[in-house]
């Protein structure tokens, strides 16, 4: 079978003992999408091939055992409850233990380079090792660089693994709530002091990546959780989420769902806080007095403080982001009001 558009990769699936078709799928480079090439075998139609696609299995966690396989079921289910301990502690003792290392070896380098100061092994590394050598021992100063190389090596490895550690999130506090209150709920851990890296809140750290209106979100997400409703929970929870555990007291929420509702108020949001001013503004320079211009620019001040604390409390904008959209909006609050006053005084003229 001949095609006129170009394709880039071929993956090839073969039959099974069951006697599934073998499909030769293509990649179309130009529109992104699979093209059935060839079927060989029992033909199947597109439905059963999609059927096929979607069947999907999903453990639920009650039939995990009690104990660390459920817990780690469990905290492994979300992103949300992947909360660790980050051991910082434990990181900065390592660090001080490995800087006073090499601070006692760098003492030691510098005692050996002041007994040879003077002798031209300080100037040349191989005549350091010949003289060594014909004194039929090992150079005393490489075999020193040699272990502050090696203490380099870790104490370099642990301060930036230390750093990336820092520059994870926290969680928030909905999230340790949540794991708070499921891990109070289920005791999957039977020792108390195996359970007690949950209660050192300081030192945990959550490996979920934060979505750009995290805080927002999790506000959403609790209302659509109080909301007691099927029908809510089956528009925002996939059926392999609602699978994932038969308890009432747990629900999954997709997250690509909650992020469309997130972007669809926002939206409304900016949509509302570019009209409302406009309509204001042209009502008040319509009438054409001094008065209304004043009230205008009072409208304009208004709104850009508004636009500024809806984008510092639903996103998380940087702050000079955070100045030029503001900017960018009080200008063109500004030509609007320019524009209104000269056909105002146009049409008084």
């Amino acid at each position: 079978m001949q095609c006129s558009t170009p394709f880039v990769d071929v993956e090839k699936r073969g039959s099974d003992s069951s006697g599934d078709a073998i499909i030769d799928v293509e990649i179309n480079s130009r529109a992104g999408t699979l093209v059935n090439k060839e079927v060989i075998g029992p033909k199947l139609s597109r439905a059963q091939i999609d059927a096929e696609i979607k069947t999907t299995k999903t453990i639920p966690l009650q039939e995990y055992p009690t104990g660390y396989p459920l817990q780690a079921a469990f905290q492994s289910s979300e992103s949300s409850w992947s909360i660790y301990r980050g051991f910082s502690y434990l990181h900065a003792r390592v660090i001080l233990d490995l800087q006073d290392e090499l601070r006692c070896l760098e003492e030691n380098l510098e005692e050996i380079d002041l007994e040879n100061e003077g002798e031209g092994r300080l100037r040349s590394r191989k005549d350091d090792l010949k003289f060594a050598k014909d004194q039929g021992i090992v150079s005393p100063r490489a075999s020193l660089l040699d272990k502050i190389r090696t203490k380099l090596v870790s104490y370099d490895e642990i301060l930036v693994k230390t750093r990336e550690l820092n520059a994870f999130q926290r969680p928030s506090k909905r999230d340790y709530r949540s794991f708070r209150t499921w891990f109070w709920n289920k005791k999957p851990l039977s020792y108390e002091l195996e359970e007690q890296f949950i209660k050192r809140k300081e030192d945990l750290v959550s490996l979920r990546h934060g979505r750009e209106w995290s805080g927002f979100d999790g506000l959403i997400e609790s209302c659509i959780q109080r909301v007691h409703c099927r029908l809510v929970q089956r528009i925002f929870a996939t059926k392999e989420l609602r699978d994932k555990t038969n308890d009432e007291h747990v629900h999954y929420y997709s997250q690509s769902r909650i992020e469309k509702l997130v972007g669809l108020i926002i939206t409304l949001i900016i949509f509302i806080l570019l009209v409302l001013p406009v309509v204001a503004m042209y009502k008040l320079t319509s009438v054409g007095d001094r008065n209304s211009t004043f009230d205008a620019v009072g409208i304009l001040v208004v709104f850009t403080l508004l636009f500024s604390a809806a984008m510092s409390l639903l996103t998380k904008a940087k702050r000079h982001e955070l100045f030029a959209a503001s900017a960018a909006y009080c200008a063109v609050l500004v030509v609007f009001i320019s524009n209104f006053s000269n056909d105002g005084s146009r049409q008084s003229g």
